[in-house]
């Protein structure tokens, strides 16, 4: 990786005509006839986020071929898939802002929320047969499997308190890392047919998106509201146990596996009361353990492109690995 880490305009400059395609096909897929449909898709067009997935969609066609219009759809599809989830996860968790804004259920209320993740949905099985490619058709299913079954997992392991660090990563590939990996594979899908390709670009996107969770997992505790426009702390407040915790929970004394319950049982916790256990989880190792779990995947995710030549699509996904790894927000 370089040593400057470079800025997400820098790192999609080679791909830049590529994402104009990629935001047409986007926004022609998110078209109803419905009035208020429309009127929401321009609010979440307006505060939409960084596109990683269909960045990562498009860069991994460049690096094993060519995009082809195949490739641009399945972008906005895997986008338009993320959306949905993004806003029923609002609703299950009632947050109030993401990315600094308030959200859907919080506009709109609980019901045209879920309707509208819905429509998303639906909007994405019917641009799946515009693909005609059976491999894509049938990863992009069991992704969509994955990510209901890893977030259930997560809200049964946060109801018995039973997380462990091996469940936690299967928690996460599933709810993160799985669609990350489709989003690399399904680019190689449409622009090669190289069974190698799929398999490299899948394992990149797979330890990419460890690493994007276990990032995020770290934001929650040590990030701040003004800079990721996320409720900080809102994963402790729900019993969400995520790896500096677990690490920690398992690293320490009996009194301190008793302060930690004792925190975790509280169900209206204070700012002090997450203060407390951020102190617990630095003292007891947790932030640096999780910070070198992040290196080892991110490593991973790296080891899994060295075979295709340089290239400035290869220097991107290598810089958005170091911009995943740096991020503040």
């Amino acid at each position: 990786m370089r040593e400057e880490i470079r800025n997400l305009k820098q790192i999609t400059a080679p791909i830049f005509e590529d994402l104009k395609i990629f935001e047409n096909e986007f926004r022609e897929a998110m078209q109803s006839e419905v009035r208020l449909v429309n009127t929401i898709g321009k609010y979440l067009l307006r505060h939409k986020g960084k596109n990683i997935r269909p960045i990562l969609t498009i860069l991994s066609a460049r690096i094993t071929g060519q995009p082809t219009l195949q490739s641009y759809q399945a972008a906005a599809m895997i986008e338009l898939l993320h959306l949905a989830t993004l806003i029923h996860d609002d609703v299950v968790d009632e947050a109030e802002k993401r990315r600094g804004f308030l959200v859907l259920n919080k506009i709109w209320k609980n019901k045209v929320a879920v309707l509208m993740g819905d429509f998303l949905f639906s909007k994405v099985l019917i641009n799946l047969i515009k693909l005609k490619d059976h491999d894509a058709l049938e990863l992009l299913s069991h992704t969509a499997e994955k990510l209901s079954a890893g977030e259930i997992l997560q809200i049964e392991k946060s109801l018995s308190k039973s997380m462990t660090e091996d469940v936690y990563y299967n928690m996460i590939y599933q709810k993160t890392a799985s669609l990350i990996s489709t989003c690399c594979e399904i680019g190689a899908i449409t622009a090669s047919k190289e069974k190698n390709d799929r398999k490299n670009l899948a394992l990149f996107g797979e330890n990419l998106g460890m690493a994007f969770q276990i990032k995020d997992d770290l934001f929650d505790l040590l990030g701040n509201e003004g800079s990721t426009g996320k409720d900080m702390g809102s994963d402790v407040k729900r019993n969400m146990v995520t790896l500096p915790l677990i690490h920690s929970y398992s690293h320490t004394s009996k009194a301190g596996v008793r302060k930690i319950k004792r925190i975790l049982r509280n169900k209206h916790k204070t700012p002090e009361d997450v203060e407390e256990l951020k102190t617990f989880i630095h003292e007891t190792g947790g932030f640096n353990y999780a910070k070198d779990k992040l290196d080892e995947y991110s490593s991973k995710a790296l080891d899994s492109i060295q075979i295709y030549p340089d290239s400035v699509y290869k220097d991107s996904l290598t810089d958005l690995v170091a911009f995943n790894a740096q991020r503040s927000y």
